[in-house]
């Protein structure tokens, strides 16, 4: 049964994720623990698909307010998915774009990209270094090292990043293989890279309480004293984090 195997392949890879990359999904927990101390925020970009790791931390119950999504239109999958594609390979535009962010030395850039080649997450690490920020990076090795950059620099997103952490899905991403059907099909990143930010998030508010720093924390709309709550991270955070 191919749901039962993809399960078991999940499994494998999840289980392979934490115990490899536990040391890097630390330090990056660090580098966002010292941003929100400081009272700023974290960036976190990606294109096509990986806008989807970026929306996981947004907005959302049980997660950091200080966190702004950078979901730039032009790298979306609509009104054209084919555009995100063209989009992610042309070099000098996400660099530029950040530039028009609320940002600061002091905050942390999150940048997800299975394969880490192509030129806008290579320009926007770039970029967010020059501003003196930390950079995570969440590629596959794998995957990264069967491709060639398609940046001007010759290098991938993990060769840029402060830390650069696994994600352990195959080159290409796509995990299981059938008689009859040409090409493999269903990836396992976005699981995988899910979890990693999740554990990112956690193991930043156990940073920031420790350190005698209670994060703000974004609750459900749907509970009696969501709204209430919320509003008030809203009116606190909206110069910081552009889509609130």
């Amino acid at each position: 049964m191919k749901y039962l195997e993809y399960y078991e392949i999940i499994k494998e890879q999840m289980e392979r994720q934490f115990v490899e990359e536990g040391e890097n999904i630390a330090q990056a927990a660090k580098y966002c623990a010292e941003s929100i101390k400081a009272g700023r925020v974290l960036h976190v970009f990606g294109c096509g698909h990986s806008q989807i790791f970026a929306m996981e931390v947004f907005y959302r119950a049980g997660g950091l307010v200080p966190v702004n999504a950078l979901l730039i239109p032009h790298l979306a999958l609509f009104p054209k998915a084919k555009l995100s594609t063209l989009q992610e390979r042309i070099e000098g535009f996400a660099g530029d774009y950040l530039a028009l962010e609320n940002v600061d030395a002091k905050d942390t850039m999150i940048i997800v990209s299975i394969s880490g080649r192509n030129a806008a997450v290579v320009d926007m690490a770039l970029a967010a270094k020059a501003m003196g920020m930390k950079v995570i990076a969440l590629v596959s090795k794998e995957f990264a090292s069967s491709t060639t950059s398609r940046h001007s620099s010759g290098k991938n997103l993990m060769d840029v990043a402060d830390v650069a952490i696994d994600v352990k899905c195959a080159s290409g991403d796509a995990s299981l293989a059938m008689d009859g059907v040409e090409p493999k099909f269903c990836g396992t990143s976005t699981v995988l890279g899910v979890a990693i930010m999740e554990a990112i998030v956690a193991q930043t508010i156990e940073n920031c309480v420790k350190d005698g720093h209670v994060p703000p924390i974004f609750v459900s709309s749907n509970l009696d004293k969501g709204d209430k709550i919320n509003v008030e991270h809203i009116k606190n955070y909206s110069g910081l984090v552009s889509c609130l």
